[in-house]
């Protein structure tokens, strides 16, 4: 058949039956852009948590009672320092801060000012942070949504905290993280380590825990063993045992939403099959009379099939590219909840773009396939009957 001809008829079909693939291409890129989105939010997430987590220590040694992580003895920061292969000990302030009435919470981190390597870290965040004028009075760093709490109760350059003995304490504002950070600072307070010791009421001879760096990965685990035999109510987090939480937490909540995919595509598929099975007469006599005029059974499948492609391959381009707009530049509103919940101080998080080359492959082949035998299977099942037969 000439070439020529044969894609001439085929826009021509697309055009005459335009009603049926308009909605057919709609449903498809809804299907699509709802998986791409979700798909791509949980990538964004775990890449963050994995980068924040980079910069982590190796282990955290927390003391636990009845269950419960309670702040630790400071006097364990020696013990743990003459372990061979253990480099960096660095004893941590932080903890909750339960906001009454509205039940949510910031969390504090107390900061060691005259530790260099933390001022250096600090610095890259804050290229103006002047460490003399901030340590002058009790003053912090805010994450977007602590600030944009605070300045909804008009607390606009300060926060009167209460502390543990019920005494008011009040803290001036110094700056805030950017929007970039978002995802992992929006509820962050950062203030002196001993501030942080006064509202959280930490007492001076605890911490919240012990962070610990073991340079050597070979003698990570000997040093864990080393950690624990050291106190019997000792628990030892591994950070690659943090790296594998997050990414089971959100591998979860966007299982649970491909689960809802699968049964919607099956759906949408088991329709489309229905649709073309139950062929209407001018659908058969057009595919009769395509047979009388000398097409085979193989050119008749060949413009279904391309009529297919064409449908869902733009419908699936169209939902990945919706998806990526609606995600990485819009940043995914009432979808990114699902993932960040609506519990705590509102989020609005600035998605940094990550694409899995891999995901996006099995993604179009699990679309794809299923789509093209939903219609081919039906359409051939015409096409081997008697021309005749299919004009009556």
């Amino acid at each position: 058949m000439n070439k020529s001809a044969f894609l001439n008829f085929l826009f021509l079909s697309l055009y005459k039956h335009r009603a049926k693939h308009i909605a057919i291409f709609i449903i498809s890129t809804l299907l699509i852009f709802l998986l791409s989105s979700m798909t791509f939010i949980s990538s964004a997430l775990q890449q963050e948590s994995l980068n924040t987590l980079k910069g982590e220590s190796d282990f955290l040694l927390q003391k636990m009672r009845s269950g419960q992580a309670v702040d630790t003895p400071i006097a364990w920061v020696d013990e743990i320092e003459k372990i061979r292969g253990v480099s960096v000990v660095t004893p941590r302030i932080y903890g909750k801060y339960l906001l009454p009435y509205d039940e949510k919470y910031f969390t504090i981190i107390g900061v060691d000012f005259f530790d260099e390597q933390i001022v250096a870290n600090l610095k890259k965040l804050f290229l103006d942070l002047d460490i003399k004028s901030f340590l002058q009075k009790d003053q912090m760093i805010v994450g977007e949504g602590v600030r944009a709490y605070m300045k909804q109760n008009h607390y606009d350059t300060y926060f009167n905290f209460l502390t543990p003995q019920g005494e008011e304490k009040s803290v001036s504002i110094y700056d805030n993280f950017s929007h970039e950070g978002n995802l992992v600072s929006n509820d962050l307070i950062i203030m002196s380590a001993d501030l942080a010791r006064e509202i959280l009421g930490v007492d001076e001879e605890e911490v919240s825990d012990i962070s610990i760096s073991v340079p050597n990965e070979a003698e990570r685990d000997n040093i864990a063993f080393k950690l624990k035999s050291l106190h019997f109510d000792a628990r030892i987090i591994a950070k690659t045992d943090m790296q594998s939480a997050y990414e089971k937490f959100y591998n979860y909540k966007s299982g649970i939403f491909l689960l809802l995919f699968i049964l919607s595509l099956s759906t949408f598929m088991l329709i489309l099959y229905q649709r073309y099975a139950m062929v209407g007469s001018s659908d058969k006599k057009e595919i009769a009379i395509l047979r009388m005029l000398g097409w085979s059974i193989k050119d008749v499948l060949k413009l279904k099939l391309y009529e297919t492609l064409f449908i869902s391959i733009f419908s699936f381009m169209l939902g990945i590219v919706l998806a990526y707009v609606f995600v990485f530049v819009f940043n995914a509103p009432l979808l990114r909840d699902i993932f960040l919940g609506f519990g705590n101080l509102t989020n609005n998080p600035s998605f940094q773009p990550v694409i899995d080359g891999g995901l996006i492959a099995s993604l179009f082949l699990f679309f794809i396939l299923p789509f093209v035998f939903a219609v081919i299977i039906p359409v051939w099942r015409i096409a081997i009957i008697d021309p005749y037969e299919g004009m009556k």
